[in-house]
């Protein structure tokens, strides 16, 4: 009953898995949060996704969103032994998926000084402006902390 665990052909499929994981997260996590709006962390700033848009669509489009954050989550955790981001990729899993205490949990994880400090090397590198973190988390020196009013509505704000 249990043969198919010890087969040739899933090692070879899992090992095939695991270089188009690595790959594909090389490539896809820097691109994400490099499109990440400056004040994608900021709690002042509201997230409504497809606000506007008939409730249909909306209820369809969140749960599309939430399905892809929960596989990016689960391949971070995977990517924790195995070769990849890990906490980078849990954190993009994160920020899709809707929960309550979202927001303070992606806080929890974008106060690990490597964390942030990737992220914010990152994105100085593609020319992008530093995150607006809000002034109440534990941040590592240096970041950049939300100052003065909020900010406008952008339309750029994910989900």
């Amino acid at each position: 009953m249990w043969d198919w665990l010890y087969s040739s052909s899933l090692a070879w499929w899992l090992f095939v898995l695991s270089i188009v994981t690595f790959a594909g997260s090389l490539i896809a996590i820097p691109w994400i949060l490099v499109r990440l709006p400056p004040h994608y962390f900021d709690e002042r700033q509201p997230r409504i996704w497809l606000k506007g848009h008939h409730p249909a669509l909306r209820c369809l489009g969140i749960g599309l969103i939430n399905a892809l954050g929960v596989l990016f989550i689960l391949a971070g955790i995977a990517m924790l032994v195995l070769p990849g981001q890990g906490m980078l990729t849990m954190l993009v899993g994160l920020s899709l998926v809707d929960f309550p205490g979202k927001r303070a949990l992606e806080r929890k994880i974008i106060s690990i000084p490597i964390v942030f400090q990737t992220i914010d090397a990152l994105r100085t590198r593609f020319g992008q402006p530093s995150l607006v973190i809000y002034p109440h988390c534990d941040l590592p020196q240096g970041a950049t902390f939300g100052e003065g009013p909020v900010p406008p509505d952008d339309k750029s704000l994910g989900a």
